[in-house]
């Protein structure tokens, strides 16, 4: 691992995004071009000590980033594909190909419009429905989604085998949204022809859930661009919200983002969910719905 080119390149990026760019306030007092070292670990999800290690190009703690770390720290420094593929290279990591999950490489044209969205519930998935990055709006309406990999690392996968990944919905919306699932995967897996990790994710639900096959076999195809969701959150109760979903120009990814009708109950709702935040959401002595407190839903429609 070239520990002095790593750090050289890592101040290098750092100088170049501006606060601005990842929803940071510019404050009257910066005296560096581009981010803190403590803003880009806050961003990334590293200890500060950490990362100005690898900046300094010391390797006191004797860990090499692992291949998660430097995906955070692409999406952290908005990295184009290239500067990210030889931020792999300068730590001696394989450049992932085709990564899924957190670390996966997030298209800077989505997250640069999640930035925005500082105040809307937001997150970038797959094609697959696995969560990439998301804002604190959305972990607060949605629970935090799992970090896992495989086919588990898919909110369809969870839909369809875990019982506690459909809490976050009424129980009578159910059967639409198993439709909707299949329907926009059907879309997804002959968009990416023949790939393995669909292929997948596709016979291990066949064989777990009947209700997957059966609908998998009507072969109804469409792919998800606008919804009207009711989410249960456990404090607020049902919030009534429409999803919308901008697309990569591949196809591979996807924006969504929850907005209610101004003057709405939805609305309303929102803005009370900007005061709480995450916090604990346990109520009364009573416990949260699955998946709000645990990582173990992280509901993404």
């Amino acid at each position: 691992m070239n520990l002095p080119e790593l750090g050289a390149f890592l101040r290098s990026r750092r100088d170049r995004v501006r606060p601005a760019d990842v929803g940071l306030p510019q404050g009257p007092r910066r005296r560096v071009p581009g981010l803190r070292r403590e803003e880009v670990a806050q961003l990334a999800g590293l200890s500060a000590d950490y990362y100005t290690e690898l900046e300094r190009g010391s390797a006191k703690h004797g860990a090499q980033p692992s291949a998660q770390t430097l995906a955070a720290l692409a999406r952290a420094l908005r990295l184009n594909g290239d500067e990210r593929d030889h931020l792999f290279h300068l730590a001696d990591r394989p450049v992932p190909r085709s990564a899924t999950g957190r670390s996966a490489h997030v298209q800077p044209a989505l997250l640069g419009l999640l930035d925005r969205l500082s105040n809307t519930p937001a997150r970038v998935i797959t094609d697959l429905h696995e969560t990439l990055v998301e804002n604190e709006p959305a972990r607060a309406l949605l629970g935090e989604s799992p970090a896992w990999r495989g086919p588990a690392a898919s909110y369809v996968y969870r839909w369809f085998t875990d019982p506690r990944a459909r809490e976050i919905h009424p129980p009578e919306d159910h059967p639409r949204h198993s439709r909707v699932f299949v329907a926009d995967l059907q879309a997804a897996a002959a968009r990416r022809g023949r790939d393995a990790e669909v292929a997948e994710l596709v016979a291990t639900l066949r064989r777990r859930s009947r209700e997957f096959a059966a609908l998998w076999d009507t072969h109804d195809v469409a792919v998800r661009r606008m919804d009207h969701k009711r989410i249960v959150h456990p404090l607020l109760g049902v919030i009534e919200l429409d999803c919308h979903n901008l697309l990569s120009e591949d196809g591979r990814q996807r924006l969504l983002w929850f907005t209610a009708p101004p003057g709405s109950r939805g609305a309303e709702q929102l803005e009370l969910l900007s005061v709480i935040g995450t916090q604990d959401l346990g109520v009364g002595g009573g416990t949260a719905p699955q998946g709000f407190t645990t990582r173990e839903s992280g509901a993404q429609r």
